[in-house]
């Protein structure tokens, strides 16, 4: 059976032990005297154990000093008057104050019926609250806990950089049973739970109490990094053997190549995956997660050519999913790593009616002029619009084997022949290799295999990770107005 602890519970099973501190006082009585309302509070009060339906305050996690916002259902069924509103409001403008992460636990019925249009509206000002915290560049971490329906969840509840949930938790705009009342028939079963919005991509992990902790610490590790002391060392050595285009194409599409997944395990620290655009969709052919590279931390776009080739080429909300990763980037100020890996986009009805080229020009857009650093990682295939979409970073990195294209070559070949036969000689002759990129201003390291990355798993990867902690912590050293001017120059004279 699930846990389902209360709000000082879920509190001393978060945060390190012994650091609470809370931020409240009384709260302000909204009822007349001798009224029922007045006569549900009190009772609310003696039953529950807490004077309101929302605790605030600050403690430790990890060692790390955070601001915690934590709802009581058991208290009027978790609802929002004004005088929680008020609780919220203070506390998340204090946490913007005083330059602290905010970590929320909402678990509410929604606005306390008992006070009517005036509750309701107080979601406003608390989502104000919250948007100008993230706004002043701090982590916003968010738990959905059971359940967590009407207007919580659409404000406060739906504003996370990164939301968990509790597994099994009931989770939803309009509560079950307020639309069974007022429609006469059931909600359908499942589309409620935590569960189902993992699997469409609302939240980014299902997980309990226990694992909340671990997972909001790996999180604030990199979404706080301090960077301040991280200096570049000396630049990766290249030591190449010259291949010929096709070769490198060949050797790219092995099955047993190391891809973005394995990168972040043989070569990052602090992992924490994000799933899916954070609006209703998700794609597995692109991998969005926190990761540090030795000490630089970076929000890591990865196309991940396993999962396109054995679910669906990379559509629409794969792009969608990857503007997300770029938005937490520009946020929050963190370094963006982008990983190309991509035999090509989605070609069907679907793609097309979902935006696939509209999305390809709005990821170039927001990228080329992304205030945060950027660092672009050719690892493998790099074929068409949706390679494209991510390459326009401050640097570029290319493996050895890796290329990049405006088509798969045997795609050019039957454009320009009518046949795929030609496709080695295109290939030679469009200059698609990693050494004719670099020649070509496009690229702007390779990274050397030896011989190949499909035999050095391990030692690939981590070659490939030095090399990308290199060029953040150079990034970092730059100031932003001087390094997006040095990018757009770059691309506004590419091949002249």
């Amino acid at each position: 059976m699930v846990s389902r602890p209360d709000a000082r519970t879920l509190i001393d099973t978060v945060l390190d032990k012994g650091s609470w501190t809370s931020w409240d006082v009384p709260p302000a009585d909204p009822a007349a005297p001798g009224s029922s309302y007045a006569e549900e509070l009190a009772a609310a009060r003696a039953k529950s154990g807490y004077d309101e339906s929302v605790i605030t305050g600050e403690g430790l996690l990890d060692g790390r000093r955070v601001a915690v916002v934590a709802s009581e259902f058991s208290f009027m069924a978790g609802s929002i008057g004004v005088a929680a509103a008020e609780r919220i409001t203070a506390a998340v403008e204090r946490a913007a104050r005083e330059r602290l992460p905010l970590l929320a636990a909402p678990a509410s019925g929604g606005t306390r019926m008992q006070e009517g249009a005036v509750a309701f509206v107080q979601m406003v000002k608390i989502t104000a609250a919250v948007q100008a915290h993230r706004a002043a560049g701090l982590p916003h971490v968010v738990y959905l806990r059971h359940p967590t329906t009407g207007g919580v969840f659409a404000s406060w509840g739906s504003l996370g950089h990164v939301t968990a949930a509790e597994p099994g938790a009931l989770i939803g705009f309009l509560g079950p049973r307020v639309f069974e009342a007022l429609h006469g028939y059931p909600f359908p079963e499942g589309v409620q739970l935590a569960e189902n919005l993992f699997r469409h991509g609302l939240v980014d992990a299902v997980v309990p109490a226990e694992e909340a902790r671990e997972l909001a610490a790996r999180a604030l590790s990199v979404l706080c990094a301090d960077t301040s002391g991280l200096r570049p060392g000396e630049p990766p050595e290249e030591d190449l053997r010259p291949v010929e285009a096709w070769e490198a194409i060949s050797r790219s599409r092995r099955d047993d190549r190391p891809g973005v997944r394995s990168l972040l395990k043989l070569a990052a620290r602090d992992v924490t995956p994000l799933n899916g655009t954070g609006a209703g969709e998700n794609d597995p052919g692109l991998l969005l997660a926190l990761a540090r590279f030795g000490g630089a931390p970076a929000v890591v776009l990865g196309q991940d050519r396993r999962s396109q080739r054995s679910s669906a080429p990379l559509g629409p909300a794969g792009l969608r999913i990857a503007r997300r990763g770029m938005r937490l980037a520009a946020e929050l100020g963190l370094p963006l790593v982008t990983v190309i890996d991509t035999a090509g986009a989605a070609l069907s009805k679907a793609a097309e009616e979902g935006g696939l080229a509209g999305e390809i020009a709005r990821c170039l857009a927001d990228m080329v002029s992304l205030d945060a650093p950027t660092v672009c990682l050719l690892l493998g295939e790099g074929a068409g619009g949706a390679a494209l979409a991510l390459l326009p970073a401050d640097r570029v990195l290319c493996a050895q084997h890796a290329w990049l294209s405006p088509l798969p070559p045997e795609g050019a070949s039957a454009i320009l022949y009518r046949s795929v036969d030609f496709a080695p000689e295109i290939a030679q002759a469009q200059g698609v290799r990693a050494t004719d990129l670099r020649r070509a201003g496009i690229v702007d390291r390779v990274i050397p295999e030896r011989p190949d990355a499909a035999y050095e798993h391990r030692a690939f990867c981590e070659r490939v990770g030095r090399a990308l902690e290199h060029e953040i912590a150079g990034l970092l050293t730059q100031p932003v107005e001087g390094r997006l001017a040095t990018r757009l120059a770059r691309y506004r004279n590419l091949g002249l």
